[in-house]
C-alpha cells in the first residue's frame, strides 16, 4: 500500500471515529434497513435539546388526535375492527417499520398481536397521518418522505391512507389505483364505511 493510500485510509478512519453513534432512541422509522431520525435528533447529539423535546407532539397535533379519535370510536364498529393511536408501530417489510397516529385494521387479522409486545405485521385498512416527526433533510425534497411512506403503505395492503398537513391546511388522500386528492381542511373525508370527517366543522366544534 502507498504511503497517499495509507493516509487517506487513516483520515477515513479518523472521521468515522469522530462521528457520534445515534443512538436507537433518535430512530423514528425504518425503511428498507436505512433509518430516519426524528426531526432534530443531531440538536440531542449535541446537547441543546433533550430527547423527549424530539419525541413530544404538539399541542395542536394532540388536540387533532384526540378529536379524531373521538369521531371515529363513536362511530366504528369495534366488533369489527381495532383503533390503534398514538405512533403505533406497523412492520410493513423486512427491517422496515412505520410510525403510525391512527391506524384501524380488521380485529381478527390483528387480534394475535395485540397481547404481543412487537411491532405489528399485519396491514390496517385505513392510515391516517398528521404531519410527521421525522427528520426530512436526507430527503431531496421534503415531499418525498410523505410519497415513500404512503406508497409503502398502500403497496403493503393498507387501503387508504389520509393526511393532514397543518401547516398548510391540506388533506391529502391516497388510494391504490385511484388518482391522489388534496383537499382544504373543508372538505368531507371519507375514512370508512360510513365513517368521514370534515376537520374544519370538527376543529369548530371542539373549541
Amino acid at each position: 500500500m502507498t504511503t497517499l493510500a495509507k493516509n487517506q485510509l487513516k483520515n477515513k478512519r479518523k472521521k468515522q471515529a469522530k462521528r457520534p453513534k445515534i443512538p436507537k432512541a433518535l430512530v423514528y422509522e425504518m425503511r428498507k434497513g436505512s433509518p430516519i431520525y426524528y426531526r432534530d435528533y443531531d440538536k440531542v447529539l449535541a446537547g441543546e435539546l433533550p430527547l423527549e423535546a424530539v419525541m413530544g407532539s404538539s399541542g395542536l397535533h394532540s388536540w387533532l388526535l384526540l378529536a379524531l379519535i373521538k369521531l371515529i370510536l363513536e362511530n366504528l364498529d369495534e366488533k369489527k375492527y381495532f383503533l390503534g393511536t398514538g405512533e403505533i408501530g406497523y412492520k410493513f417489510a423486512p427491517r422496515s417499520w412505520y410510525n403510525l397516529d391512527i391506524a384501524i385494521w380488521n380485529k381478527e387479522k390483528v387480534k394475535p398481536y395485540l397481547k404481543e409486545n412487537k411491532l405489528i405485521p399485519v396491514a390496517p385498512e385505513v392510515v391516517v397521518e398528521i404531519d410527521t416527526k421525522a427528520d426530512l433533510r436526507k430527503f431531496e425534497n421534503p415531499q418525498d418522505y410523505f410519497h415513500r411512506k404512503t406508497q409503502d403503505l398502500l403497496d403493503s395492503g393498507v387501503k387508504k391512507v389520509i393526511w393532514i398537513f397543518t401547516k398548510d391546511k391540506k388533506i391529502w388522500i391516497a388510494e391504490n389505483k385511484k388518482p391522489w386528492l388534496i383537499v382544504d381542511f373543508d372538505y368531507d373525508i371519507p375514512v370508512m364505511d360510513s365513517i368521514k370527517f370534515n376537520l374544519k366543522k370538527l376543529m369548530e366544534e371542539e373549541e
